[in-house]
């Protein structure tokens, strides 16, 4: 039943295509036509040819068509921008605040708003638009290429392909895809030799799928399985082909997708603590502005006045400039990195790298030198043999796919000049490409005797697994027990010694085949070994003595065998803590993997999907794990990691996938990048530890001086103006210090502990806004001077919120241990300066501020003082208790 199940008549078959075509003709007529149509068709439906375009179909097709880039990657126009700015609920409540006024006649006031939302918004804008214009600059730097064909273009390689940025790819480019590549965009398959693509961005599916010139194959009636097309968003997971652009950027599927994948991103820790702070400042708000409201509507019976009141109040206590504070923090670390060779691609993976206390890596290129050396080429005995190198040079000289560091070892051995030759009668028959799965490649190749032989070359292991004979000096034998034996001392002796050990065997074909498939991969003879050294880094060992002294523990993960990667370990000083091999792992439990990869540091043979799941194991730990990855096996590692760490020199789904890019394989820029993300993760804390500390002790204040004093404790013009300068003052935050020992150990978003530290260091401002209130009551006489009250309080508030921030900035004692940036010093005095001056300045007038009497200055000076030195005291005893 099943078997009648599985057969389709030809009716049915077609039927079935037809209602693929329909549903592909829904969102691409052009795809079903190509999908349906030969290569000679397809070539004349894309007005392009087998060479390629030429340069001024480029230019044509480039300006019809634009940048091959999706609608989530392109830069927002600048009235967006701005607009995305003024948007903001709390500039609308401003903004209506002066509408009203204005509607009552209340014209300077209306006008002094309304200029407060200019400045407000336009601070934000400026400076968010420059942060945002450096972060793409540095994106920029690291742009994946794409293999082309096109007509009259310089610099091709033999075949007529060059390599030109992903963006400027066009409709009817003929493009080469290998192992390793993304899929550029929305393409017709030419040619293709096992070529397996991975489709899981698009289709959830994480099994590579097979792409072919297989014209009129339908398998189901998802576009996605038709066996020609290839969508941009997937990556060739093997083999290589060729293939013809028809859709470009936001005409793509993966485009037309692109606002729904992009809102489908996970939220990052970093994400979560701005979003914690922002609910809580939101929260005091939902309890403060009614109370304010009510208690100054009922005690002053000015009900209009009082709501002015309670939205100013609002406003002051939201955190407005928190988006551009964070956003120049994060922007200045990434131009920070950018000095030190780390280019980021996603601002917020600076915080996650500032956070992370697991480094995964792999072995090759991170501890050692990636500059592979092929030193040895023996036979079954150990015997230097040049037929070995013959047969793994031939292998290296016509696999098609992606080569490798061995590859390039292999032939740029300085004996090949003198015992090969390329053109040694040899022919490329066929090619059966690498995979994670068998870890072996052959070719087929025709020997100058018009003879078929297969090479293949690959992991020991999988080599001895499809042979039967060994070559030895008497000739071929059976690979027998002894011969097995002595085959694996020799490997594991040469591991021990730091070597890369690599099988060779070849197999003879009586006859020639039309096509070869790993299922002929049996029988071979064994030849023998190439080995390689990759020696240690001399950097590495104080690289890794520098993550240890960071807090940052540093995990191995390699498919080499343990033996390899216990002598390099030794070579560079990473003491081994624990080993478990990738066997060993598919048989264990989560929570027995939850154990392992807690107490063990290296773990080798493993395969990536078992990457993956260490980090996982580890993330359900709690702890934040960092990936440094650049092959195509690391690209669910890096996904998986909070912070995907690549280099330029990766392919390109590794670099597509990364959060960070380094512009040279090396764990000291690591340490740097580490350190930068916790300096910019400290400025940010600042700025929310002040807000928040600062709001929580105004609410106390404005709710005791709207209860007992006969009028409002500060006009609702003052409230925002105070406010406004505050704001400038903090402006200057990113630009500031922070204490060394406050970057020797991770830093995660912590809310108990920034609301412990508000509800302790916010009530102490309190403290001294009723001293003031107490002052300008009993010694100045206020009671009926409402002007004189309010300006005597904004002049005490903005000099104490502005000048306190010099006391949280640091757990040291300040302006003795620990002085703030020249440009957060110039920002203070600046801001205090405008405080004190206002009161006699033209604006007093419009701002109903009036002089205030010379004892005045005196007392708040000593309430400067002692309100500095009781806050240093608290904070330090928090500190001890609680940790900054």
């Amino acid at each position: 039943m099943a078997a009648e199940t599985k057969l389709q008549s030809p009716a049915a078959e077609t039927g079935r295509h037809h209602a693929l075509q329909a549903k592909l003709s829904e969102t691409s007529p052009l795809l079903a036509v190509v999908s349906a149509a030969n290569p000679e068709h397809v070539f004349s439906q894309l007005k392009s040819a087998p060479e390629g375009l030429s340069s001024t179909d480029i230019q044509e097709r480039l300006a019809a068509y634009g940048a091959n880039v999706i609608a989530a990657s392109q830069t927002s126009p600048i009235l967006l921008e701005l607009w995305d700015k003024i948007k903001n609920p709390l500039n609308g409540l401003l903004l209506s605040l002066a509408i009203l006024s204005w509607l009552l006649s209340d014209i300077r006031s209306a006008v002094v708003i309304a200029t407060m939302v200019v400045l407000s918004v336009g601070l934000s804008f400026v400076q968010e638009h420059r942060s945002s214009q450096a972060a793409a600059k540095l994106a920029n730097m690291v742009r994946v290429q794409v293999s082309v064909k096109r007509r009259g273009v310089d610099g091709c390689d033999a075949e007529g392909f060059s390599s030109i940025p992903l963006d400027r790819v066009v409709p009817g480019d003929v493009v080469r895809l290998s192992a390793g590549d993304m899929i550029p965009a929305d393409l017709r398959i030419l040619t293709a030799n096992d070529l397996f693509v991975n489709q899981s961005a698009l289709t959830g599916e994480s099994m590579p799928v097979e792409k072919g010139d297989t014209t009129g194959v339908v398998r189901d009636d998802d576009p996605f399985t038709l066996a020609n097309i290839c969508f941009m968003g997937s990556s060739v997971s093997s083999g290589y082909g060729t293939g013809v652009i028809v859709h470009t950027g936001r005409s793509t599927f993966f485009g037309k997708l692109a606002s729904q994948i992009t809102g489908a991103d996970e939220e990052t820790s970093f994400d979560r603590g701005i979003r914690s702070f922002a609910w809580l400042m939101v929260r005091f708000i939902l309890v403060m502005v009614p109370l304010v409201f009510l208690i100054n509507g009922l005690t002053k019976h000015d009900w209009l006045q009082a709501l002015f009141f309670a939205v100013a109040v609002a406003v002051g206590l939201a955190p407005e400039m928190l988006p551009m504070i964070v956003t120049v923090n994060l922007a200045q670390g990434a131009m920070a990195m950018a000095s030190k060779k780390a280019i980021v691609k996603r601002l917020n993976a600076i915080q996650n790298f500032g956070a992370m206390d697991v480094l995964c890596t792999d072995k090759t290129g991170t501890l050692t030198q990636d500059r592979i050396i092929l030193k040895l080429h023996l036979d079954v005995n150990g015997e230097e043999d040049d037929g070995v190198l013959t047969y793994a040079y031939l292998n290296s000289r016509f696999q098609s796919g992606l080569k490798n560091l061995l590859d390039v070892a292999v032939q740029e051995h300085v004996e090949l000049e003198d015992h090969l030759s390329v053109d040694a009668g040899y022919k490329k028959l066929d090619e059966i490409p690498f995979d994670f799965n068998r870890r072996r490649l052959s070719v087929v190749v025709q020997t100058p005797d018009q003879k078929p032989l297969l090479i293949c070359k690959g992991a020991v292991e999988e080599v001895f697994a499809i042979c039967v004979n060994c070559r030895t000096a008497d000739g071929t034998q059976p690979l027998d027990d002894n011969h097995r034996k002595a085959v694996a001392e020799l490997t594991a002796k040469l591991n021990a010694d730091g070597f890369r050990v690599i099988a060779v065997g070849i197999k003879e074909f009586v006859t020639p085949q039309a096509t070869y498939e790993a299922i002929d991969e049996t029988g071979l003879t064994l030849q023998g070994f190439i080995a390689f050294l990759d020696p240690p880094k001399e950097t590495a060992a104080a690289a890794l003595a520098a993550l240890h002294a960071s807090g940052v523990a540093v995990k191995i993960l390699t498919g080499d065998n343990d033996l390899v990667t216990r002598k390099t370990c030794r070579d560079v000083g990473l003491d081994i803590s624990g080993l478990v091999l990738g066997h060993d792992l598919e048989a264990m439990s989560d929570k027995e993997i939850g154990e392992a990869v807690e107490k063990a540091n290296v773990f080798a043979k493993v395969s990536p999907s078992q990457k993956a799941r260490i980090i996982a194991a580890l993330q359900t730990r709690d702890h934040v794990v960092g990936f440094l990855g650049d092959g195509i096996n690391d690209g669910p590692a890096l996904k998986k990691a909070d912070v995907g760490i690549s280099v330029d020199t990766a392919v390109d789904i590794a670099k597509e996938s990364a959060d960070i890019i380094l512009l040279e394989k090396n764990l000291a820029i690591l340490n740097d990048g580490v350190i930068e993300g916790r300096r910019v993760f400290g400025n940010i804390v600042k700025y929310i530890k002040m807000g928040a500390s600062s709001n929580f002790g105004n609410m106390f204040s404005v709710l005791g001086a709207s209860i007992f004093l006969p009028f409002l404790p500060m006009a609702p013009l003052q409230v925002l103006a105070n406010n406004l300068l505050y704001d400038f003052s903090q402006t200057t935050i990113p630009t500031d210090s922070v204490d060394q020992e406050y970057l020797t150990h991770p830093r995660k978003w912590e809310i108990g502990n920034i609301m412990r530290f508000m509800l302790f260091i916010g009530p102490i401002s309190s403290i001294f806004d009723y001293a003031t209130y107490f002052t300008m009551l009993f010694v100045f006489d206020a009671w009926t001077n409402a002007a004189l009250f309010q300006t005597g309080w904004f002049v005490e508030s903005i000099l104490t919120q502005t000048l306190i921030i010099h006391v949280i900035r640091t757990a040291r004692k300040p302006f003795i241990e620990s002085w703030a940036s020249p440009p957060l010093i110039i920002s203070t005095i600046i801001i205090c300066a405008i405080a004190i001056a206002l009161p006699y300045s033209p604006l007093a007038g419009p701002l109903g501020f009036q002089p205030l009497p010379v004892l005045y200055w005196p007392i708040i000076a000593s309430f400067l003082v002692a309100y500095a030195v009781l806050t240093t005291i608290v904070k330090t005893w928090f500190i001890r208790r609680w940790g900054m």
